[in-house]
């Protein structure tokens, strides 16, 4: 039982760990990688650590007086963190066995992986199970394709059984960003085991285009209804789905919660989360309270920022009060709260006691959706310049691509995401395992050097490029590090399209890099030779634009997988877009890590087409790429922990 224990601590941990590095970048406000010590108390308190003035001065005496720091005054991003995992290290030292024991957040599971003999156990977050439970039956209740598996039980009990079939996975990819699947090429019916894990390849590889990390999962683990990997995939989805729509494209109102001093690339460049602690901080701003919102745990427990917003963003006519806060009792408060919510149609994600527990993820959630159904703010007459920052298709498409190979920081706007090129280096260390020197990669930046490390890691960005024969001509590390958008995305082209081939290369396994014209008579040859009258001449080639190249060279590959009823033959836009929409979803159901658009295809966009070939080549060498990627991400992952 100690056992157990110390891995549940260390994961409770590790989670705190994830969301602490998500909020380090919006606690540095100045962007220097510092923390003055005298806002030590904010910065504690903003993180989720209510500490008294008196416990912070003594922390402020202690570095001072052992020289913990060498910046005088101030702690680096590093130290900060360090000392955050300290603080929470003993407080769930202090309070987890209780937590075990009572059973309120924890359920330990063993035997459920290929190595529970070893005595490997995992925890499960009730909260979540039962949050997300209660999600799918909300938003997906009345789909008639699920009747067999909904409702879910009121404790998410059999939230894993219902995931085993393929089907409502397919259905929460679908609702979080529509029309990623195509719904033709689900199996809803005469479901076997083999048809079922069908449903499951096409929800997962769908997952990873629409930048879902599926690193430490197949579809077998889906199938066998792993519950820590299926709440992960479900959070990344539902995270995915829910802060969409915090985009100047889908709400111009965000505008109206810049700073006098500060632009729409501003905007651009904050997480999705310091967005909604704005937005939040509007809200209070105008019902006339003095309090603000700093973190999404600590400063919510009590309910009465919760409070404040419900009555701020409802209309007069729903009905929306403040009895809440004459509650001294804090879970009875939450329940009074939540019951406003559900006035707005908005209590999802959270019980009382995970407003009173502070569960982040939850709360993030609740807070996300609040946001999505009710954001109250004035639409702007004109937004200047809105059109030069909106995501592209093609933006959006390379963003999903490397959030799926699971960098840090999360990417949300290429341009100031990738300016100190860290992620970049992240990428490289993906396509070929050791390339980066990493003791010459700057990892934190300090204050008076901070623009000179961040050019001289874009620079050697730029030299890595090079290294790896990219065309680079015209390409500066200063392109990177200002945002140039042109010459920037001329690069993450070559990330993506060497990362491409690198995989195909290894599967093929011949010495050689593979190259495009070997990719197009690869093609030709798997297409004669299951007697098919399609051919391909080049990426450029306009007989693309219909989908039927893609089509039969999916059914070429794995004879009677097309539906060939379902194939339109008109040529008009309209049936193109609906076969390419086909296409698409039947590669990824084959197991093909399609990352392009049905755009791509009816468009002919040569670079994009030429990925979605090459993918389906590399499943001539291996019917399932998870063990090459997954040992190609386990090598980069060592080599970025062994430079640290």
């Amino acid at each position: 039982m100690a056992d157990i224990i110390d891995i549940q601590q260390h994961q409770t941990i590790e989670e705190f760990k994830l969301n602490l590095e998500e909020q380090l970048p919006d606690l540095d406000a100045n962007k220097d990688g510092f923390i003055d010590l005298h806002e030590l108390k904010d910065a504690l308190n903003q993180v989720g650590f209510k500490l008294a003035g008196y416990q912070v001065r003594e922390m402020i005496d202690e570095f001072k007086s052992k020289q913990r720091t060498a910046h005088q005054g101030k702690l680096n991003l590093e130290e900060f963190e360090t000392l955050c995992l300290d603080l929470k290290s003993k407080d769930v030292a202090s309070t987890f066995k209780t937590v075990v024991s009572k059973k309120e957040n924890l359920e330990t599971l063993g035997g459920m992986s290929s190595i529970s003999s070893e005595g490997t156990t995992h925890s499960v977050r009730l909260e979540e199970q039962l949050a997300f439970s209660d999600w799918i039956n909300s938003n997906l209740g009345h789909d008639k394709d699920l009747q067999h598996l909904l409702p879910i039980d009121s404790e998410g009990k059999r939230l894993y059984l219902s995931i085993k079939d393929g089907i409502l996975l397919c259905k929460i990819i679908n609702h979080s960003c529509p029309d990623t699947i195509d719904e033709r090429a689900i199996n809803k019916k005469n479901l076997t085991v083999y048809r079922e894990f069908e449903n499951l390849t096409l929800a997962l590889v769908s997952s990873q285009a629409i930048g879902c990390n599926i690193v430490n999962i197949d579809a077998h683990d889906l199938a066998k209804g792993k519950p820590h990997l299926v709440l992960g995939l479900l959070w990344q989805i539902i995270r995915i789905g829910l802060f969409s729509h915090i985009t100047l494209d889908s709400c111009p109102g965000l505008a109206g919660l810049l700073f006098d001093n500060e632009r729409l690339e501003d905007l651009m460049k904050m997480s999705p989360e310091a967005i909604l602690l704005r937005w939040v901080n509007h809200h209070l701003e105008r019902a006339g309270i003095s309090r603000r919102c700093t973190n999404f745990q600590s400063d919510i427990v009590d309910s009465e920022i919760y409070s404040h917003l419900l009555k701020q963003i409802a209309g007069n006519d729903a009905d929306v009060n403040l009895d809440a806060l004459r509650e001294a009792d804090l879970q009875q408060r939450a329940e009074i709260m939540l019951q406003q919510a559900a006035k707005l149609n908005c209590r999802s994600f959270l019980t009382p006691q995970d407003v009173v527990n502070g569960v982040y993820k939850l709360n993030l959630a609740f807070v996300a959706n609040l946001f999505n159904n009710h954001p109250g703010l004035d639409k702007p007459e004109q937004i200047e310049g809105l059109e030069s920052i909106e995501e592209t298709r093609e933006e959006k498409t390379y963003r999903n691509w490397m959030n799926s190979m699971g960098v840090s920081p999360h990417v949300n706007w290429l341009y100031s995401d990738l300016a100190d090129g860290l992620v970049i280096f992240q990428l490289f260390d993906v396509i070929k395992p050791g390339i980066v020197n990493w003791s010459k990669v700057h990892k934190r930046f300090t204050p008076l050097r901070k623009f000179m490390e961040k050019l001289e890691n874009c620079n050697y960005a730029v030299d890595l490029g090079k290294q790896l024969k990219f065309s680079l001509v015209g390409i500066a590390g200063q392109d990177l590090n200002d945002g140039n958008a042109t010459l920037t995305l001329a690069l993450i082209w070559q990330l993506m399209r060497a990362y491409t081939l690198s995989i195909l290369s290894r599967l093929a396994n011949t010495g050689n890099p593979i190259i495009e014209k070997e990719i197009v008579q690869w093609v030709n040859n798997r297409l004669a030779d299951a007697g098919k009258q399609s051919q391909l001449r080049n990426f450029n080639d306009p007989a693309i634009a219909d989908g039927k190249i893609v089509i039969d060279l999916i059914d070429a590959i794995k004879e009677g997988s097309i539906n060939y009823e379902l194939v339109r033959t008109s040529g008009t836009q309209e049936d193109n877009l609906a076969n390419a929409k086909y296409a698409i979803s039947m590669a990824r159901k084959i197991g093909a890590r399609v990352y392009a658009l049905p755009e791509d295809i009816t468009e002919v966009k040569p670079k994009m087409v030429m990925t979605v070939f090459a993918c389906m080549m590399a499943l001539d060498y291996v019917p399932n790429m998870d063990s090459v990627d997954q040992n190609n991400h386990n090598s980069a992952a060592a080599n970025s922990n062994n430079s640290n």
